[in-house]
Order: C-alpha cells, then sequence, then structure tokens
C-alpha cells in the first residue's frame, strides 16, 4: 500500500487529502497546529468567532465551489456585501458611487478628481513601472492620493512608487474611473469585454460558522473516509536519496506531541512554507538552494479582536482605513459576515487587522497593549467609545502574505530547479509555493497534486495565473473542469519593488 503524506492542513493539503480518498488512495495528513484551515481557519474565543482576515467565498472554477456546497450544504450562505472606505472622517460606498463620493467629498473636490482624470487621460504618464503611475494614468492624480495611496502603503509596508505596476495590474485589472462610474449607474459589474469586476461583485457565498466551519467538516469527512489528520505534528526532517528516476524523499521525522518517530514514504504533498521545507531536507541542499531560500521574505498579520458592548456598530462587513494618522488598515464586523459568528446579540465582535514587518515595533507590544492600541484608535475613528470595549484577543499570523520584493524571481530560480529534481515530492498551497493564493487556488493546487498522483500531468504552478480572478471574473464554465488547467497568461502578484536602484529593507 502506497505511503502517501500531506504536510499541512489548510486548504491545498485537506483538498488534496479530499480528491485523494475519492481515488481510493490512502493518505495521512501532518498538521503541526491543534487546528485544520491554516490560514484559512476560524479561531474561537469565549464563544465569539473570527477569520484570519476575512475570507470572502468566490471562484471561478466550480469544482471548487462544488466541494463548498458538498461539505457545507445549507451552512454555507449567501451574504450581501457592503464595505466602505473612510477618509477624513466620512465614509464613503465602496465600490464608487458618484453621488456618495459628491456628497462626502464635496462639490470642490470632485471637481478636482475629475479635471485630475481628464488630465491623466489627456496627458498620461509615458511609463508605467510603478504601481503610482498605473494607478495615476487610470483614475488620476487627486483619486489615487485619496482611495489608493495610504491604504496599499499600510498594507505593503513600502512606498507606492517602489510597487511593481504587475500588481496593480493584476489586482485592479479592467477597472478605471470611467468603469468605476458606468457601476455605479448601472450596477452591473461588467466591464467592456463582459467580464466581471470581482471587487464590484455584492454578494459572495459565507459558512455560517466562518471558513474553519468547512475544513473541520472536511477534516470530519476525511476521518470517516479511512483519512486520518494528525494535528500537533511537526515535521522536522524529510530525509532523501537518490534514485534512477531521481532524488526520492524516504523518510519522514516528525514530533508529535513531544515524541519522535520515523515514517517511511512513497509520496510527498507539501504545502509547509518553501524556506522551513528547504531547512528540513537532509542531506541538506546546495549552498546556493539554502542561500536563496534565506532571501525569502514574508509581511506578518495581527489580528486585534475587540469585544464591544454595543448590538450594533456600522452596517458593512469590513471597512478600508485609508486615514494615514491610524495604524489599523482593515476593520472585519464579523457579525454582519453571520450573525452566528457572535453568541451575545447585544455584542458586537470586531478584528482590527495590521500588517507589520517582522522586526515591526508592534510585534514586541502585549496583547493587552495592542487592545488599548486597538480601542483608541476605534475612538479616533468615531466608531465606538473606548469604554465600550469589554474583551480582546490577539492572533499573530507570522508569514501571513508571500512578499514579492525585487529578487524574489531570482531566488525562486534558484531553488526550484533542485526541488522540482525530486520525484516524489509536490509543492502545492500559498506558503507550499510561496505564491500570493487565494483560498480557492489553494485547494486546486491541492486537486491536481493528488491527480498527479493517478497518472495526470498537472501543472501545480499554473493554478493561479490561469483563475486571475481577484478582481476579474469571467463566467467561462470550464475553468477548473478540464484534464488539464488552460495556459497562464497572466500571474497575480503581490507586490513587488521596482528593481531599478531600490533596496529592500525586507
Amino acid at each position: 500500500m502506497d505511503k502517501t503524506f500531506i504536510i499541512g492542513a489548510g486548504p491545498a493539503g485537506l483538498t488534496a487529502a479530499l480528491e485523494l480518498s475519492r481515488l481510493g488512495r490512502p493518505a495521512i495528513v501532518l498538521e503541526q497546529d491543534s487546528t485544520v484551515g491554516g490560514l484559512a481557519r476560524t479561531v474561537e474565543y469565549k464563544g465569539y468567532r473570527f477569520d484570519i482576515g476575512g475570507h470572502r467565498f468566490f471562484t471561478k472554477a466550480p469544482l471548487v465551489e462544488d466541494i463548498w456546497r458538498e461539505l457545507l450544504g445549507a451552512d454555507l450562505l449567501e451574504i450581501q456585501r457592503l464595505s466602505r472606505i473612510y477618509y477624513r472622517g466620512r465614509y464613503f460606498d465602496y465600490p464608487l458611487r458618484p453621488l456618495n463620493a459628491v456628497l462626502g467629498l464635496g462639490p470642490f473636490e470632485a471637481c478636482r478628481i475629475l479635471l485630475s482624470y481628464l488630465r491623466a487621460r489627456l496627458a498620461p504618464l509615458p511609463e508605467e513601472p510603478d504601481f503610482e503611475s498605473w494607478v495615476i494614468n487610470r483614475f488620476g492624480r487627486r483619486l489615487y492620493e485619496i482611495f489608493f495611496k495610504s491604504y496599499t502603503e499600510k498594507v505593503w509596508g513600502m512606498p507606492c512608487h517602489e510597487i511593481s505596476s504587475d500588481w496593480a495590474a493584476q489586482r485592479i485589472k479592467n477597472l478605471d474611473l470611467a468603469a468605476a462610474l458606468r457601476n455605479a449607474f448601472t450596477r452591473t459589474g461588467a466591464v467592456g469585454d463582459g467580464a466581471i469586476v470581482t471587487t464590484l461583485i455584492d454578494r459572495f457565498l459565507y459558512p455560517r460558522l466562518g471558513p474553519g466551519m468547512m475544513w473541520e467538516s472536511c477534516r470530519a469527512r476525511l476521518e470517516r473516509s479511512g483519512v486520518p489528520t494528525w494535528t500537533g505534528t511537526r515535521v522536522l526532517k524529510l530525509h532523501h536519496s537518490d534514485h534512477h528516476s531521481g532524488r526520492r524523499v524516504t523518510r519522514l521525522t516528525v514530533d508529535r506531541g513531544g515524541e519522535l518517530s520515523t515514517l517511511d514514504v512513497d509520496q510527498v504533498l507539501c504545502s509547509m512554507p518553501l524556506q522551513a521545507l528547504v531547512g528540513c531536507l537532509d542531506p541538506a541542499p546546495p549552498g546556493a538552494v539554502r542561500a536563496a531560500a534565506r532571501q525569502l521574505r514574508y509581511r506578518d498579520f495581527l489580528a486585534v479582536v475587540l469585544i464591544v458592548d454595543r448590538p450594533r456598530v456600522f452596517p458593512d462587513n469590513w471597512l478600508y482605513v485609508h486615514s494615514p494618522e491610524v495604524r489599523v488598515g482593515r476593520i472585519q464586523n464579523f457579525k454582519n459576515w453571520s450573525e452566528a459568528m457572535v453568541p451575545d446579540p447585544s455584542r458586537t465582535s470586531l478584528g482590527l487587522e495590521y500588517f507589520v514587518h517582522e522586526h515591526d515595533e508592534l510585534l514586541g507590544k502585549t496583547d493587552q497593549e495592542l487592545a488599548a492600541l486597538g480601542a483608541r484608535e476605534l475612538q479616533a475613528l468615531g466608531l465606538v467609545d473606548a469604554s465600550e470595549v469589554i474583551d480582546s484577543v490577539v492572533v499573530r499570523v507570522p508569514k501571513a502574505y508571500p512578499v514579492y520584493d525585487h529578487r524574489y524571481r531570482d531566488v525562486l530560480s534558484r531553488m526550484l530547479p533542485y526541488l522540482r529534481s525530486f520525484s516524489n515530492l509536490q509543492l502545492m498551497g500559498r506558503n507550499g509555493q510561496h505564491r500570493y493564493n487565494n483560498q480557492d487556488h489553494s485547494m486546486l493546487t491541492g486537486i491536481y497534486a493528488a491527480r498527479n498522483l493517478a497518472g495526470a500531468n498537472y501543472d501545480i504552478w499554473s493554478v493561479n495565473v490561469d483563475l486571475q480572478h481577484h478582481e476579474t471574473a469571467t463566467t467561462d464554465p470550464d475553468v477548473g473542469g478540464g484534464n488539464q488547467p488552460r495556459r497562464p497568461h497572466l500571474d497575480r502578484l503581490t507586490p513587488e519593488r521596482v528593481a531599478s536602484g531600490v533596496t529592500t529593507s525586507y
């Protein structure tokens, strides 16, 4: 019997296990955390449930949506989206509505925006090497300064003129001020080629008890099928040797609850971070591969969840905070994702999201200090009085977002040939590929990895370049459903520093 081990019980790992069980192939899932779901888990605190960030369930891949519906049934809710931007003490509808914007900014500022946009259209910047110039050419400088600059720099911790324009083209492809205005008046969300701008989609799916509900359901389904998930199990070593078919992983050394054991393996599907994987290989990879792995960079994430003694605070699912005077970048209102996320209807839980580098001063603060900061910022934004915050909890997520700095492509090019030389090791998921995957992208990498074990030949690395749906979604019914993924044509990127003369500080 094949001994297949899946490292990581996030969306990629559990979906791979589910697909393998359907193919009649046994497997064991290894997860170092005590819960499943990875970044898509749901954290519970005194009955309050919250996401690690907000997880909209939207996909272009029918087979992924089929899994969601199969695992959740009636617990998969359809949610009306409402999100706004906070700027200069006012709240602006997002997507943009002209009347709301004019009333919020005033007619003088609205005229400045229009004139700035017309100037950009009549005399665009001749080159678009960075995020700033790309956005200015499509929205005008004034709108860029109001609705793009501050928030983007909060999230990624670098100036917009140092962020690659490739990321802007991916994230807000097909959307400019004219498209936003058309949508505001027609509410279709369509652009010229018939695609739907995902930013403008006003409904999405969501599990009644948060995204972790799906992954707990998936784990239970796997257990009933004879596919166990070993939580609290850390992979320490992947032992390998040379074979006629290439390098092969032969054994795993794992720490399961303080007890070390060695597991013989035939196949490994891996979603652990590439940096950690390289450090676990035994014998160690060549020095150039190890050096490259050390250069991978990440953006960490802090979720400061505050329990507010008020039944309603604001009607949005989430707010984007563009005001530079506060550190918080986004505020989730979990009760407005699902009422069941909050056990006491007289109270509200708010998730304040802070984006940090690994040496950021916020990481040195205690949970109590972070909660006090969050309460002060809520009060500064005029949302609640700090005295209304009656409880709090902080979740720290290292390596939440892979950063594409100017070395990124070179770093991977020095690592991947060696990692791909293993004949029985497949890399999948966000951290397993150091790619900024959405949940459904990660699920597809797991499906394709599982099918490869059954004789298919999927290019797992093409998954999130084909489903470039974060900002635009076509209605192609075949995406994700054929024997092979369609060929990629555009990568979905996190910000990448412009290479010319820029030194990264990560």
